[in-house]
């Protein structure tokens, strides 16, 4: 196993065709999007500059069998530290290499690394890491290491086609329109931080976050949903995404908590799942925190049904 803070164009690739057997084989993704997308970065850069560039957001862990084949790897977040200051961890391990090791080393590897990073005072607590799914070899992972699970998120989904969607016209002096790139990221970041300040990914979204994804295959500002009162000011939004197999997402809704409390929201994302369902999306889903009580009932009223659960694992 060794330790990158770097990865060239080739090895990013490699790494890029693990994740994506074993979401082929798990049926979820074992990282998240931010991790993609700088793998993405490192893969592109990598073809134009050398030596490999340092990454400051990001530590890589990598393991390989004998032959030099890549089997396991996990990401180590150094830049969105939660509220608490741990550091967040990610990994996956070829399905045909599975319950031979190679997980714990990377756990070993990530605890160790924590540890050594953390002031005095403090421990291996420091480190969080998801399981995307729940995993089998995850829960067993986290048992044999004592961890608890002090985050949870819910995927939650529904079928477009039934039950009907309801009736939900914006507050009188509002009106909905489409994203205007170039134009309207300012405005959607600046909402974006006033809506998830409290959040420990979302909330620290830039507009070259913003600019980079819309540079994503996915992006479709058709269905990116933008809520202006009568001056034209941004009062919240609702972006959609497709995903390969024509899954829709609810992939964000964020409003000014100074325009919260009058259904903006729920106009906002019906707004969106109409789009999804008129452009022939048959199913939709959406990622919420579990503790998140009044979220969880609103997107309940709206027929929506947990799926499954990523675990943030921790000790």
């Amino acid at each position: 196993m060794t330790w990158r803070n770097g990865l060239d164009g080739s090895e990013a690739s490699e790494v890029m065709r693990l994740l994506d057997t074993t979401e082929a084989a798990d049926g979820v993704a074992p990282v998240g999007e931010h991790v993609i997308l700088r793998l993405k970065a490192h893969r592109d850069l990598s073809e134009q500059i050398e030596p490999v560039q340092a990454d400051v957001r990001s530590e890589h862990f990598v393991v390989r069998d004998a032959g030099g084949t890549l089997i396991a790897y996990a990401h180590l977040d150094t830049e969105h530290e939660d509220a608490a200051g741990q550091l967040v961890a990610e990994l996956a391990v070829h399905p045909e290499h599975r319950r031979q090791g190679a997980g714990t080393r990377l756990v070993e590897a990530l605890l160790e690394r924590a540890q050594l990073s953390a002031e005095p005072a403090e421990d291996s607590g420091r480190l969080r890491i998801w399981s995307h799914g729940e995993h089998p070899g995850a829960l067993r992972l986290a048992e044999r290491y004592g961890m608890h699970r002090p985050r949870e998120l819910w995927r939650m989904g529904r079928e477009l086609a039934e039950p009907e969607l309801p009736e939900a016209d914006p507050p009188e002096g509002v009106s909905i329109r489409t994203f205007s790139p170039g134009e309207d990221e300012a405005a959607v970041v600046a909402v974006n931080h006033k809506a998830f300040s409290w959040h420990p990914e979302q909330g620290g979204m830039t507009e070259e976050e913003l600019r980079t994804k819309e540079g994503e295959d996915w992006f479709d500002p058709a269905g990116f949903f933008l809520a202006v009162d009568e001056r034209a000011q941004l009062l919240g939004f609702h972006w959609t995404k497709v995903h390969p197999d024509g899954t829709g997402e609810v992939y964000v809704v964020g409003v000014d908590p100074d325009a919260q409390g009058g259904g903006l929201g729920r106009s906002l994302t019906v707004a969106g799942l109409r789009h999804l369902r008129d452009t022939g999306r048959s199913r939709v889903m959406l990622y919420v925190e579990a503790d998140n009580v009044p979220a969880v009932r609103v997107y309940q009223r709206l027929g929506f049904g947990k799926w499954d659960t990523d675990v943030q694992f921790g000790r």
